[in-house]
């Protein structure tokens, strides 16, 4: 989502780490180039215009001009003026009330509302252990409701059904009394996407906020609308009392406009960002980690939660046992690494949170695919068992009938044996500690960074 803001800060920032001295001349020039990288990324003027004239006052207080290394204290100012303006800290659910507690979410039609339901559910459902309930309120979109059952029955939860005659007031009613008998801890309220300027809709929205009485009403925007989204939010806060935002579709070629606008514009917290179809596909929204990767500093700190949450770590005890006897590295080993890569969002997902990611050329960013994983799962999975165990006896013929049966070419296959080749030689470097030993130390890792690896 930031990719063009973080290259352009990135290049601002490095010119200024390492200088012995700083002078108020060289603070304005880059100043101005922070200034017109945040305008091309469509935050909202105001918003750049509040976060300049605060960075400027620190910078040309003693804090920089003082300072032992001033580049850095100055990228440590930037940093936490960002931090700022994007709520400080990260502002979860408010589940703090009697069950079943309601969460109503609204916003524009193709917003994404019925998907983020979903994941929302998910979320709940595996890190917080609720029983969640899903509802439909949404009787104007053709197969909205059966859309929410199958993704309800997708990720395990309950779902109250209703129907396109039904009135949304009524099924709301309806969907918090099934609650209440069934002891459901939390009941996501899914609605019909409308304008802010749709005076019926607005009208209806708030009805159903009033009969029942939701604990969290949460705003679902696009975040490709940029600064838009922001005062599209602004516009429904004063119709609703709003509690966060969810920002979806990160993954998308959105400019980050609306991640640094909405908190400042307003004055409700991003809550959560969605980032693909997939239903786990939802993250908490930390500011701090987020402004570290706006600044090409990483996010460590959430690359390890995804490594702990989405490794299965059986089976990287068992590969590390394997390895240490001996038995070596074969291609089924190979293709779980993948799929593990897979689950945590894929290469450029991983890439993303590493730090100095920023700095490196467009071109080197480019060639990070995920396709190109896919395809290498499903060479692997034309294999036979025998083949994956014993890679050497993969030939002519084997090749020719492995890249036919996975719809690719045979120097595909050529191209996946030798990076696994180069992936068998890193495991038996491992030797000893294999994958447990990495986790060790990545587990470590998390007592022991900030965000964004500020020491």
């Amino acid at each position: 989502m930031f990719d063009n803001l973080t290259q352009r800060l990135t290049q601002s920032m490095q010119k200024l780490r390492g200088k012995g001295r700083l002078t108020e001349d060289s603070i304005k020039d880059t100043l101005r180039e922070v200034r017109i990288a945040l305008l091309e990324a469509d935050v909202a003027l105001p918003v750049v215009q509040t976060f300049i004239a605060q960075v400027k006052a620190r910078a040309l207080g003693q804090e920089v001009i003082g300072s032992l290394q001033p580049g850095q204290a100055l990228v440590k100012i930037v940093h936490d003026e960002l931090v700022g303006i994007m709520g400080k800290e990260n502002a979860g659910l408010d589940l703090n009330a009697s069950p079943p507690v309601v969460v109503l979410l609204a916003g524009l039609q193709g917003a994404g509302k019925t998907t983020t339901a979903a994941k929302l559910a998910r979320l709940l459902k595996e890190q917080s252990k609720k029983k969640v309930m899903l509802v439909s309120c949404d009787v104007y979109r053709p197969a909205a409701i059966d859309q929410l059952e199958t993704l309800a029955q997708q990720v395990g939860v309950l779902f109250h059904p209703s129907r396109a005659a039904d009135d949304p007031v009524e099924i709301a009613r309806q969907a918090l009394d099934a609650a209440r008998r069934q002891y459901v801890d939390v009941l996501l309220v899914d609605t019909a996407g409308r304008l802010h300027i749709d005076a019926d809709m607005m009208a209806e929205i708030r009805r159903l906020h009033a009969a029942v009485e939701p604990h969290e009403t949460l705003f679902v925007v696009d975040s490709m609308t940029g600064q838009d989204a922001a005062n599209t939010a602004a516009a429904f806060n004063e119709a609703l009392p709003l509690t966060g935002v969810i920002l979806t579709k990160t993954d998308g070629d959105a400019r980050g406009g609306a991640a640094l606008s909405v908190r400042q514009i307003t004055g409700k917290p991003i809550k959560f960002v969605g980032s693909g179809e997939k239903t786990e596909a939802l993250q908490p929204f930390y500011p701090d980690r987020v402004a570290s990767r706006i600044l090409g500093m990483g996010d460590v700190l959430s690359l390890v939660e995804e490594v702990q949450r989405h490794v299965d770590h059986e089976k990287a005890e068992k590969l590390a046992r394997k390895v240490r006897k001996g038995r070596g590295f074969d291609l089924e080993d190979f293709r779980n690494q993948l799929e593990q890569m897979q689950n945590m969002g894929g290469l450029g997902s991983l890439v993303d949170k590493l730090p100095g990611m920023g700095q490196l050329p467009e071109q080197a960013k480019n060639r990070v695919d995920d396709r190109q994983t896919v395809q290498m799962i499903a060479i692997v999975n034309s294999m036979t068992p025998q083949e994956r165990r014993f890679p050497d006896v993969i030939r002519g013929s084997r090749k020719k009938r492995i890249a036919m049966g996975s719809g690719t070419q045979i120097q595909d296959v050529n191209r996946l044996l030798k990076q696994f080749t180069q992936m068998q030689r890193m495991m038996k470097k491992f030797g000893k500690g294999g994958m447990k030993s990495m986790m060790r130390k990545m587990g470590a890792l998390k007592g022991q960074l900030p965000p964004g690896g500020f020491s």
